[in-house]
């Protein structure tokens, strides 16, 4: 699977342990950044890295800040991308299976490797169940301007 994957200052850390995880797992990583240590917006990274899920370019997207928040609302802010911030693996498993999310947001704050790993893995390797979670997934995209 081919993954984005972006994060501020506050989520480096976990963002380069998760890239070695992904691609030791099989994965593809396309790294939108950061790639220091040094205080930057997450807007400029998460956007890209939901905007390649968007256009797909890439398979699904994980995106880490210090808390998850700023990058979900940002990831969720590109038209066809349904961004979940999880913090424990039945979230992640919740999430695909009920809601199709395409994008990950995890918060280094709140979230150790360990963990990451189990949500990572639940976001990737559970599918959408359809049926009736399919008539609601269809109402999230925004409508027309009628």
């Amino acid at each position: 699977m081919k993954i984005s994957l972006a994060s501020d200052h506050g989520g480096l850390q976990l963002k380069q342990q998760l890239a070695e995880y992904l691609r030791s797992s099989g994965h593809t990583v396309r790294d939108f950044g950061t790639f220091t240590s040094d205080s930057c917006d997450y807007p400029d990274f998460a956007r890209p890295a939901a905007q390649a899920v968007a256009d797909g370019e890439c398979d699904r997207g994980i995106v880490i800040c210090t808390t998850g928040i700023g990058v979900s609302i940002v990831a969720n802010k590109v038209r066809g991308v349904r961004c979940a911030l999880c913090l424990n693996a039945d979230m992640a498993l919740m999430t695909r299976a009920h809601n199709n999310a395409n994008m990950l947001a995890m918060g280094q704050k709140y979230v150790d490797f360990d963990t990451a790993k189990l949500i990572t893995d639940n976001f990737l390797n559970t599918p959408f169940q359809g049926g009736r979670h399919a008539v609601r997934v269809d109402k999230i995209e925004p409508q027309s301007d009628k």
